[in-house]
């Protein structure tokens, strides 16, 4: 029974870690995704004016 519950634990944290780590990735995902809608755009605008 302590070996499951020390497993749990284990794992837990674990699961904790990860989710914590995609929650702060995502804004800058989100950040890099329109930084790069942004630069397409002004690639495009670019190339229409030369």
């Amino acid at each position: 029974m302590e070996d499951l519950l020390a497993g749990i634990a284990q794992s837990g944290f674990s699961v904790a870690v990860a989710a914590y780590l995609l929650i702060r990735m995502e804004s800058r995902l989100e950040g890099l995704s329109q930084a790069i809608q942004e630069l397409k755009l002004a690639i495009v605008e670019e190339g229409r004016r030369g």
